[in-house]
């Protein structure tokens, strides 16, 4: 099996009315990526919404808009991703559902077949303002390198998630993500590089970027790409595979191969992926003698 060649897009949010300018945007991207041979592709949480841009910034009308426009976003997101032979995660987007609107990212294959993944723990905006509900509980996918998972921003700061998707075969991480401030993309970062050193598997951050003042959801945008992986004998010292810089919005491509997983967990200096307790042990108070 060849290594994975994996495009990660720091998509730089600006105002495309309408799902026909997002669609030739999308077709834009996949294009140069697909020409530098990238095999599998991931773009940002809540990247599509720029689609759904109102007159005047309106939470409730991009919502309202992206729930109407997200089966027609998946079905141009698979002509492309058929049309150019890629594995493509396109962003998330809110679908509606019985319960509430989910934030819910594809995974599409090259053949244009889809599988989703919800995310499962919203942050307060989604939970407070949008009302979002929690979706289904992770899972994995089924690749032709084998099986990886999908935590969507806020989720992958809780290890429980990633781990369970990792117990599962995951070795590699995709997480799509959106925040508005540094601080909110570094617990996103510490996330990704914390997931990836105690599971020693891969975590590629996609994030949003920019300025948009014309989209309430996406006014601003603060992140990076990047890639991490274990800290541990034959990896960089800081666990950093690659890392393009902050705000920038231009694909980072990065040749990743889950034997160099294999030979880490069986030879590394530690085995943080064998040793993870299965359970919280109990955890009595000490007695003062």
């Amino acid at each position: 099996m060849s290594p994975l060649v994996l495009g990660v897009l720091p998509w730089r949010v600006r105002p495309a009315p309408g799902l026909a300018a997002w669609a030739d945007r999308l077709e834009d991207e996949v294009a140069l990526a697909a020409s530098r041979g990238a095999n599998m592709l991931v773009m940002p949480e809540y990247a599509p919404l720029q689609a759904a841009v109102q007159p005047h910034p309106d939470l409730a009308g991009e919502l309202a808009d992206g729930q109407a426009l997200a089966a027609e976003m998946v079905a141009a997101a698979q002509l492309v991703a058929r049309r150019h032979g890629v594995w493509l995660l396109p962003g998330t987007m809110p679908f509606p559902s019985e319960a509430g609107p989910q934030n819910r990212a594809p995974l599409i294959r090259p053949d244009g077949r889809v599988a989703f993944q919800d995310k499962h723990v919203m942050t307060r905006f989604e939970a407070e303002l949008w009302g979002i509900r929690p979706g289904r509980p992770p899972g994995v996918f089924d690749t032709d390198w084998g099986r990886i998972g999908i935590a969507i921003c806020y989720d992958l700061e809780f290890p429980a998630l990633v781990r369970a998707q990792v117990a599962a075969g995951a070795w590699l991480i995709l997480a799509p993500s959106c925040t508005d401030t540094q601080a909110g993309f570094n617990r996103v970062r510490i996330a990704a590089r914390a997931r990836a050193m105690e599971n020693q598997c891969f975590v590629a951050v996609a994030p949003t970027t920019g300025m948009a003042p014309e989209i309430a959801v996406l006014d601003e945008n603060r992140g990076c790409a990047g890639v991490y992986g274990p800290v541990d004998r034959g990896f960089a010292d800081d666990g950093v595979v690659a890392e393009a810089a902050m705000d920038a919005g231009a694909w980072l491509f990065v040749t990743l191969d889950p034997a160099r997983l294999e030979t880490v967990r069986a030879e590394g200096a530690v085995r943080n992926h064998r040793d993870t307790p299965p359970a919280p042990p109990p955890c009595p108070a000490a007695v003062f003698a």
